[in-house]
């Protein structure tokens, strides 16, 4: 017998408060799989791992809580205080996360499942795996004032949080798929289930 067909992968993403986690909801509601990066970044430096012990050979054992789990808040302290502190952590991080997700990928039962990859369109190259892209879009104005209104803080600091990010030009630019989620819950809701028969269609139709 030959080796068994993987799922058809659509790689999700989209800017900061553009609603990308509403979205893996609504294909999680319709029995999809959703692997999300932001999961796998924790997953690959929890206690006992070798990705947490990477981290602590790079930046000393006072980068952990009294949990022996990262000190988050103080290692986001360090990233401000010094911008090469994130390119070392995001080497160490970055290929264990891409790891998670291709092998839960490729274990995946169903006809397709989705990767939530908040930061494809900055790091696309080792993501050639995937089969599609879907962007979520909104328009600035409104990443702004929901990052705002979700995270409590000021303009400011939202501006500086979207800046860091690639442009929406950029991301709409890899798009094989766009939701436009400046509307309401239903309107998300038709686009969601709309783009899951689609996509059905489309593991179908792949060549085996």
């Amino acid at each position: 017998m030959g080796a068994a067909r993987r799922s058809y992968v659509v790689a999700l993403t989209g800017g900061v408060a553009a609603g990308k986690s509403a979205v893996s909801r609504r294909f999680e509601a319709h029995g999809v799989r959703v692997y999300d990066a932001d999961v796998a970044a924790r997953e690959v430096i929890e206690p006992g791992s070798e990705g947490l012990a990477a981290v602590v050979a790079a930046f000393g054992q006072e980068v952990l809580g009294a949990d022996g789990r990262l000190d988050r808040p103080a290692m986001r302290e360090r990233i401000f205080a010094d911008p090469s502190v994130r390119q070392r952590l995001e080497a160490i991080i970055h290929p264990r996360v891409r790891a998670w997700m291709q092998a839960h990928a490729e274990a995946d039962p169903g006809p397709y499942c989705v990767v939530a990859i908040p930061l494809l369109a900055e790091h696309r190259a080792p993501y050639r795996w995937v089969d599609r892209v879907l962007v979520v879009d909104a328009p600035e104005a409104m990443q702004l004032a929901r990052l705002q209104q979700r995270d409590g803080i000021g303009e400011t600091l939202a501006r500086r949080m979207l800046a860091q990010q690639a442009t929406r030009a950029e991301r709409l630019a890899l798009a094989d798929d766009v939701i436009d989620n400046r509307g309401d819950e239903a309107a998300l809701d038709e686009a969601v289930a709309a783009l899951h028969r689609r996509y059905l269609i489309l593991a179908a139709d792949r060549p085996a």
